[in-house]
């Protein structure tokens, strides 16, 4: 089954047109046809994603353009044979991120994740011309600055409030002030200066109901979230920005273990971004580009990423870093660190950072609490210090609960599958029961 057209959707609820309004727009378009299409024909060409024969994808074209008083193209209601294109208007950007958005809210499949050039095309997007010169628009309202005032406190709160319990419960909220408040304000009026505010401000809601899907571990959703943060990113003109949501794709490729697409991703945001990145964005490249390379056991190449992880700590301006990089917190570079070093098998190194890590432990969230926790005990577990490993592995507990997530699920998962061989001791015995607990606690 091919993935669902959730342009085709999008446009229909744009121009008002039901499925079985557009049956019966085909069915009288030309007598010399002679169709016979009806609701369930179009239902079909939505959730299959299927495409009727020609000349039937123009025709509907044309029925779409007429409403909406535009040219619609075989793209913009996705019935183009190779669907990853990206759209050549700001207005078919607009009507793709709104696809994604209603197909989020309704639960809809939100298709494959891409790989390979496909996932990575989006980057190559953002990071080369055309950029776009000019991105006012014309409407019946005019967006207000208090309108993005808003969007970014939102944001806000809501990263506050998936740090506290996970991206699960956050993410539904997310996704309806996109549709809500987000997608009308998109096709509302503005100028040039305040169009990329707007985009902007839209982007980072974006990028965080993409974070939240991937925490969520629906990952194709996930992804589909930040490839319309990034495309807005460049239609806002922060390089900053942008660089920050290809970060957060690249994080997403490590934990499925696309090594090269890491690897492919820090490069191009490193590149593009430029000398003036930022120090806390700098530092997490680098170690997602490092913790790569060792994935792959590449000691040379991994080093050298490692080495400017730590360097670049040491140079973090916070005051002047961007809001959605507050996540780079003291001891981040630390962990960073452990985690890569313990890949390559220098545990006594890896230990030494991880045990500074936790030490910084309370400079951040109670999520980043739990990825030290954890990172520490595996680390203790496989030097062979059971007692240590189930003291900070209690201690990682202690802050997980209550939380939602599917990253903490894993890590959590990990933490106790190290541990299991020795489930003959007490100690261990009962700290794979509490943890099993935990993971079963999140499974209902």
């Amino acid at each position: 089954m091919a993935d669902a057209n959730l342009l085709l959707e999008a446009m229909l609820d744009r121009a008002g047109i039901s499925h079985a309004g557009l049956a019966r727009h085909l069915n009288t378009s030309s007598s010399d046809l002679r169709l016979h299409y009806d609701h369930a024909s179009v239902a079909r060409w939505i959730r299959d994603g299927a495409i009727p024969r020609p000349p039937v994808p123009d025709l509907i074209c044309q029925i779409l353009g007429a409403r909406l008083g535009q040219y619609v193209t075989l793209a913009d209601i996705g019935m183009t044979r190779t669907g990853a294109d990206p759209p050549a208007t700001m207005s078919g950007t607009i009507d793709r991120a709104t696809a994604v958005w209603r197909g989020d809210q309704h639960a809809r499949p939100a298709g494959k994740l891409l790989v390979g050039t496909q996932a990575a095309a989006p980057v190559w997007e953002w990071a080369n011309p055309p950029d776009d010169h000019d991105v006012a628009r014309l409407g019946e309202r005019r967006v207000d600055p208090a309108d993005i005032t808003v969007l970014r406190q939102a944001r806000h709160h809501y990263q506050q409030m998936y740090r506290r319990v996970g991206g699960a419960p956050v993410r539904p909220r997310i996704v309806a002030l996109l549709n809500r408040r987000a997608a009308p304000l998109l096709r509302a009026a503005y100028d040039d200066s305040l169009g990329r505010q707007l985009f902007r401000a839209v982007g980072g809601l974006a990028a965080l109901a993409g974070v939240c899907a991937y925490d969520a571990d629906e990952q194709p959703y996930a992804q589909a979230h930040l490839h319309t943060a990034l495309r807005l990113a460049k239609a806002s003109g922060d390089r900053q920005f942008g660089a920050y949501i290809v970060a957060l794709l690249a994080n997403q490729a490590l934990y499925l273990d696309d090594r090269r697409l890491v690897v492919q991703y820090t490069d191009s945001a490193l590149r593009t971004a430029g000398p003036g990145l930022r120090p806390a964005l700098t530092l997490d490249l680098h170690a997602l580009a490092g913790k790569a390379y060792a994935r792959m056991g590449d000691a040379s190449l991994s080093l050298p990423h490692l080495r400017t992880t730590e360097s670049t700590a040491a140079r973090l301006d916070r005051p002047h870093e961007h809001d959605e990089a507050s996540y780079v917190l003291p001891g981040l570079a630390e962990t960073q660190l452990a985690e890569a070093l313990r890949r390559l098998g220098d545990l006594p190194a890896a230990l030494t950072y991880a045990e500074e890590s936790v030490h910084t432990a309370n400079a951040t969230h109670l999520r980043g609490q739990v990825h030290r926790f954890a990172g520490l005990a595996l680390i203790l577990a496989a030097k062979g210090d059971l007692d240590r490993s189930i003291h900070i592995g209690h201690g990682m507990l202690d802050r997980a609960e209550g939380m939602d997530s599917g990253r903490i699920h894993d890590r959590v998962t990990t933490v106790a599958t190290q541990l299991r061989p020795h489930a003959t001791d007490p100690t261990v015995a009962a700290f794979l029961e509490r943890a099993d607990l935990y993971l079963g606690m999140k499974g209902i």
